[in-house]
């Protein structure tokens, strides 16, 4: 079956289809510094870079399947709320038009969970709206990352509609029983250390054992002092953020301490121990396989490649419910 992607990034949802066995042979986005670690990762799937605002139909190949994530920040509760107020949420609209238009048997749309808040429900009932209207049984559900055996916590709103399909109460997945995978399972084999950055360009991508084992070493803004950003090594990670100055701190360090209500301070005597995740800790924490190299020349290109990325191995499991219910 073969898939359309947009709004693709480096391909974290794109990993995840083709591994259950789809065949992602168009892929867009508009975001200039993702374009190289897109090809070099998916080599057979066609790239284009282009704002969907001008994306017409005919353009689109043939295929059975859309699948893409909009751009979040319109709906992010960290974020100015504008909704389609913002540029980045009217995008999503154009998205539903190509759906329309093109009329694939199915879609994917994964969003933040603040497309449920009371500010912008409204809005999504009304992309809904528009979807069923154009003949797709729509369903969706709030699905946490760290239920599915991704180490980390991770709340993200997945749709999916498929035509003329009402059996699709079954589409999504259980959370497992199982244990979830700590930070200490994800990614406490990495031994070696990383290379430490800036805002200094990147002229020397050559690593020895691990790709994109590249931190961040820009100032913590009041913000980031203002609550914990340690989890232990039996915890799962905070969500992987998209700014590298937000990722959380690797998990070699204590806890940070509570000084008031708006600060934490780092723990006294072991301020050398508090890093931020590498760009390669992210990825796996991610369930990125080591393999999938990261193309940049600035640190912060590379971590915001990762944190806007689905996790692969949650879009596997989706795709594989969607591959089921086609067939």
């Amino acid at each position: 079956m073969k898939v359309c992607s947009f709004f693709s990034g480096c391909g974290g949802l794109d990993l995840g289809f083709t591994r259950a066995g789809f065949d992602v042979v168009w892929a867009n986005d508009f975001d200039k510094s993702v374009e190289q670690t897109y090809q070099f990762n998916h080599p057979k799937t066609q790239f284009v870079s282009a704002d969907i605002r001008t994306i017409k139909t005919d353009e689109i190949p043939d295929c059975d399947g859309f699948i893409g994530g909009p751009p979040c920040q319109a709906w992010s509760e960290g974020g100015k709320n504008l909704g389609l107020k913002d540029d980045r949420g009217k995008v999503f609209l154009d998205y539903i038009r190509l759906i329309k238009e093109k009329k694939p048997s199915f879609f994917v749309i994964e969003n933040v969970e603040g497309i449920l808040s009371e500010t912008h429900i409204g809005t999504l009932n009304y992309f809904i709206s528009e979807l069923e209207n154009a003949d797709y049984d729509v369903t969706y559900a709030l699905l946490n990352a760290k239920d599915f055996k991704i180490p980390q916590d991770r709340k993200r709103i997945i749709i999916v509609g498929i035509v003329n399909q009402l059996d699709t109460f079954c589409l999504f997945p259980n959370p497992t029983t199982e244990k979830p995978i700590t930070l200490r399972q994800a990614i406490g084999g990495i031994k070696e250390e990383p290379r430490f950055y800036s805002d200094n360009q990147i002229v020397n991508q050559q690593y020895d054992k691990y790709l994109n084992h590249d931190v961040y070493i820009g100032n913590f803004d009041a913000k980031y002092m203002s609550r914990n950003r340690v989890r232990s090594w039996d915890e799962v990670s905070f969500t992987i953020q998209a700014q590298a100055k937000n990722e959380p701190l690797h998990p070699q360090a204590p806890k940070m301490e509570f000084v008031s209500y708006n600060q934490r301070i780092f723990a006294k005597g072991y301020e050398h121990l508090y890093r931020r995740l590498s760009v390669r800790e992210c990825a796996r924490i991610q369930t990125f396989p080591d393999s999938f190299r990261f193309i940049y020349t600035d640190v912060k290109d590379g971590y915001k490649m990762v944190g806007n990325a689905v996790p692969p191995r949650l879009a596997e499991i989706i795709a594989k419910r969607i591959m089921k219910i086609l067939k």
